[in-house]
């Protein structure tokens, strides 16, 4: 019988489709948003006072939130800024990939039509001895496995 080890969290990359190909912007410090629920509709059957009949609606994908250390020249912060300074938006596919030791994709993720919502870049300190993190948000339609 062989032992199975679940894939580590931290070896991942993601890949903007038509952006950049820069090493910079394929890494990132955490992802997060890759979720899904259904959300459901009740109905009240006539004479049925124990329960409600739920039924499923639509899906709903909650926002993708990217960290990283703060990128000087980077192709996808420029693709944000044209959005939110400009009013401009490029929505674009994405892929998230999930790698073993190899660096080969385990499972991948593609999010369709993911545009920015929100930039930020974390507080800067002078008591703290930490980097400038920036926080990408991006909203889309929904996300398949491949």
């Amino acid at each position: 019988m062989a032992n199975y080890y679940p894939p580590v969290s931290f070896h991942f990359m993601v890949e903007f489709t038509g952006i950049s190909s820069q090493a910079t912007d394929t890494q990132f410090q955490s992802v997060s948003g890759l979720s899904v629920d259904i959300e459901t509709e009740e109905f009240a059957e006539g004479g049925e006072n124990r329960f409600k009949h739920k039924f499923p609606v639509r899906t709903k994908f909650p926002n993708l939130v990217l960290k990283r250390g703060l990128v000087i020249d980077s192709e996808v912060i420029q693709w944000c800024r044209d959005a939110i300074e400009s009013f401009q938006f490029e929505p674009t596919d994405l892929t998230v990939k999930l790698l073993n030791e190899e660096h080969d994709p385990l499972m991948t993720w593609n999010v369709v039509h993911a545009y920015p919502v929100k930039w930020t870049v974390e507080d800067f300190n002078a008591e703290e001895n930490k980097l400038a993190v920036e926080t990408i948000e991006l909203a889309y339609n929904y996300f398949t496995l491949v």
